[in-house]
């Protein structure tokens, strides 16, 4: 009875108030196209990821979610620059979202890295689909007003940021927002008049151990609404650039533990579980997100794969 109470709220919830938050990730290191166009071309390699998030297991009607990233560096006319292409899509319960964006970033050496300032366009679509249950067999659920019927709705979607790396010991930073002009879709049966401006923080500097072939990672995410705010403070261990494993802590949400290893050519993946922590974990049994990336490079002269930073895609 509890579960069926919480699946109601649930899709109450995404009828109302439907797009209030940008899908989560714990993977959010390997998702950074996704939230900030300033990132496209960073890696100076092409590069193609996948990541499937299967939220709160065990939950009826529960958040899935799987995004497409790819990103290459670009010279057109000598101009330094990177594109990006972001493809997601949300089940998440009635609701079902689906996200197209390209990006562009303009890159300039600034010291010893690279900054990337980006724009990004794209569409922002919204379904809803309801499977109701009526008490009798003559009765029509849209008989009630309040009830949704099947609906979707699109609207132009707009992002900005910018992105600072530098090659030489790891660092980076970046801040973002996304859904700037706060874009309508607005569902009939819907009282949500548009789609929250987010605002990300991130940064990262590796910490080289004596040994070279150890080495730590400390990663710190932040992602607003200027309404509720999520802080994911993120530590992985790295062996010979092969093997890493880390775990994440998102403020009274999750504690999340993750594994990986980066393949020769290119080719790297990894695992995260996340062990709830909020009122809503004693409902399931966790989360699970698989990634998978691959870069390489056109270039004659290089070897794909051997780039210093292309683990964080």
């Amino acid at each position: 009875m509890n579960r069926l109470l919480w699946v109601c709220v649930f899709s109450l919830l995404a009828a109302v108030g439907f797009a209030q938050q940008d899908p989560q990730f714990s993977f959010n290191m390997f998702n950074q196209l996704s939230y900030n166009p300033g990132f496209a071309g960073s890696n100076d390699a092409i590069c193609v990821s996948s990541i499937h998030r299967q939220q709160w297991i065990g939950f009826e009607g529960r958040p899935m979610t799987t995004v497409f990233n790819g990103h290459a560096a670009i010279n057109p006319m000598g101009i330094k620059s990177g594109v990006g292409l972001v493809i997601l899509q949300e089940q998440l319960g009635f609701q079902k979202n689906f996200v197209l964006n390209a990006s562009y970033a303009y890159r300039a050496i600034i010291g010893e890295g690279v900054l990337g300032i980006g724009l990004g366009l794209g569409l922002q679509n919204t379904a809803f689909n309801g499977d109701w249950i009526v008490p009798g067999p003559n009765t029509n659920p849209y008989d009630d007003p309040m009830i949704p019927r099947m609906e979707s709705r699109g609207a132009f979607d707009l992002s900005f940021g910018a992105f600072y790396k530098n090659n030489d010991n790891g660092f980076y930073a970046g801040i973002s927002t996304t859904h700037l002009t706060e874009p309508q879709v607005k569902l009939a049966s819907s009282t949500a008049p548009f789609i929250k401006r987010h605002y990300y923080i991130v940064t990262s500097y590796p910490i080289r151990l004596g040994n070279p072939a150890h080495e730590l990672k400390p990663n710190i995410f932040i992602k607003s609404d200027l309404a509720t705010t999520q802080f994911t403070g993120n530590l992985t261990y790295e062996y010979n650039r092969k093997f890493w494993g880390g775990v994440s802590y998102n403020i009274n949400d999750a504690l999340t533990f993750m594994v990986g290893m980066n393949l020769n050519m290119g080719v790297s993946f990894g695992y995260a579980y996340d062990l709830g922590l909020s009122d809503i974990g004693s409902y399931n049994s966790g989360s699970h997100e698989l990634y998978v990336r691959y870069c390489f490079s056109l270039s004659m002269n290089k070897t794909p794969g051997r780039y210093k930073s292309v683990r964080f895609l």
